[in-house]
């Protein structure tokens, strides 16, 4: 049976990060992700899903020294277009939490306002109102 609480299935960007628990509580305060569930033990973070309030989210943990794992994503690497309204407050909130503004506000050729922002693991965060193209009718085929 499923839990009627549990959201249907959907697309989990992924990151790593030297401190996790630090990156959780800059992501938190300086975009305004929400903290769903953090398992983990002291400085290590096992799993983390953070929300995005207009939907979606993203789950991070802490890195592994595991040469043989096929999930090594070093800290840093990662990169995320996200949805949101409020383009300017949104600027002004990351700013005034430390992030470091990579391009400040602007507004695309396609009428999106964005701007862009790396936090303290050196991950890349465009946040913009572009909400993509209307999706084609399905083709019966994934």
């Amino acid at each position: 049976m499923t839990d009627s609480r549990t959201p249907p299935p959907q697309v989990w960007p992924t990151l790593h990060a030297t401190d996790a628990r630090a990156l959780i509580r800059f992501l938190v305060d300086a975009f305004g992700f929400e903290e769903t569930v953090v398992h983990g033990e002291g400085d290590v973070v096992h799993h983390c899903e953070l929300s995005w309030p207009p939907g979606g989210g993203i789950m991070l943990g802490s890195v592994r020294d595991d040469p043989d794992s096929p999930w090594r994503l070093p800290p840093g690497t990662f990169g995320a277009y996200v949805v949101a309204d409020d383009i300017d407050g949104l600027h002004k909130r990351a700013a005034a939490a430390g992030a470091e503004i990579v391009r400040e506000p602007f507004t695309t050729d396609y009428g999106s306002r964005d701007f862009t922002a790396r936090d303290p693991e050196g991950n890349l965060w465009q946040f913009g109102t572009y909400r993509g193209e209307a999706r084609r009718p399905a083709t019966g085929t994934p």
